[in-house]
């Protein structure tokens, strides 16, 4: 049986990519690169491993199932569409490159919502298309 895309999931594969890549990094202190990197230099303590090897398997799911589902071209196309989406922000006045904490914002926001259509593009385009997906199994 095939699952069919609903904005629940959808909002549920959302939250875990910004998790995954706000916790990974962002402008502030509070993420894993700084607390691994911390102000004593680099902490190699088991916990710090622990956390890094879970976010490293989350990225290693949503970068597969990204480029799995939507391919080279589509994530290609994505960040295209998101760099147009700055770009536009920019020439609206909305956003100034002056700030290079609200573009690093912004696109950690964008780079966490392409993860997420990334990782539920197999379930949006049978929505659209009636085409299923399914995986290449060498034999």
């Amino acid at each position: 049986m095939y699952h069919s895309f609903d904005f629940g999931s959808f909002m549920l594969r959302l939250v875990f990519a910004l998790l995954l890549v706000f916790g990974t990094w962002n402008p502030t202190d509070w993420s894993y690169l700084g607390w691994l990197i911390g102000d004593e230099g680099i902490r190699l303590e088991p916990l710090v491993v622990i956390v890094g090897l879970v976010l490293l398997i989350g990225w290693i799911i949503y970068l597969r199932a990204t480029f799995m589902s939507m391919g080279w071209l589509g994530v290609i196309l994505g960040a295209a569409l998101f760099a147009a989406v700055i770009w536009l922000f920019v020439d609206m006045g909305w956003l100034t490159l002056d700030d290079p904490g609200m573009i690093s914002w912004l696109i950690l926001l964008l780079l966490s919502l392409l993860l997420a259509v990334g990782i539920s593009w197999s379930h949006i385009r049978r929505r659209l298309t009636g085409q299923i997906d399914v995986d290449e199994i060498e034999t």
